[in-house]
């Protein structure tokens, strides 16, 4: 792809405007591709290619021209290691997130190089085209991590990305905000019986039910993702937030 980059580093901040004090619209992930569309000495404005996402990330070295990625990330963070030993001295304080893209480099006993002197276990990478249908499993990889406006990975999480990455790990395309997800499938405005596999949406705000009594959302009242009765939840929202259910459909 012609004007296309990768992130290079665990993750690139995406913000609203060209200025770090605005407000965190996003993350792009190790791997991920965009395409500038404007830069200047401190800042880039990007569209990414997975979610047509536009945003201003800093002018900084964080990104290369873009390559083929092979396998992708199958844990909340994978630790990335200076040698092939599994050594506290060769642990570096950082990880690589979720579903971030990369290519093997080298393989040696239970690690994978996949840039020169970084290497991550074997055990924490799929094929890019591998699939997990469980959406419970990948969620719950983010139990309890703190919630996070725009964020994207084990530093924090909100809403409608914890629904979106369970797609761009499935290599399915579905949007960043929760405005755009409601228009995406056909559903009902409101709904008494709920099944595993539902998608709740409120006005700005996405939960999902893991089965017909609970439901799992990162939730910005409570400051993280956690696992919450469904019926509560529902109750909860329209008492502190006066926010009814819009739309159900399932994922």
């Amino acid at each position: 792809m012609l004007n296309s980059f990768y992130c290079k580093v665990p993750y690139i901040n995406l913000y609203e405007k060209p200025d770090t004090r605005s407000s965190l619209a996003s993350q792009i992930l190790y791997g991920e591709s965009f395409k500038i569309l404007k830069k200047n000495k401190k800042f880039l404005k990007v569209k990414t290619y997975f979610d047509n996402y536009i945003g201003y990330i800093e002018n900084k070295n964080s990104y290369k021209e873009n390559k083929i990625f092979t396998h992708k990330v199958n844990v909340l963070k994978s630790q990335i290691f200076n040698s092939p030993i599994n050594k506290k001295k060769y642990k570096s304080k950082k990880f690589l997130p979720f579903s971030s893209y990369i290519k093997i480099l080298k393989k040696e006993g239970k690690f994978i190089e996949f840039e020169k002197n970084k290497w991550i276990r074997s055990s924490n990478i799929n094929l890019l085209n591998y699939k997990i249908k469980n959406y419970s499993k990948i969620t719950k990889l983010f139990l309890n991590t703190k919630y996070k406006w725009g964020g994207k990975t084990f530093d924090g999480i909100d809403c409608s990305s914890l629904i979106q990455l369970f797609y761009k790990y499935n290599n399915k395309f579905f949007p960043r905000d929760t405005v755009d997800q409601i228009k995406c499938k056909k559903g009902k405005r409101l709904k008494n019986n709920y099944k595993t596999g539902d998608l709740i949406y409120w006005k700005g705000h996405v939960a999902l039910c893991i089965n017909s009594k609970i439901l799992i959302h990162a939730y910005g009242p409570k400051k993280k993702v956690l696992i919450m009765p469904i019926y509560k939840t529902i109750k909860l929202i329209e008492k502190t937030a006066n926010l009814k259910v819009l739309k159900v459909f399932s994922i």
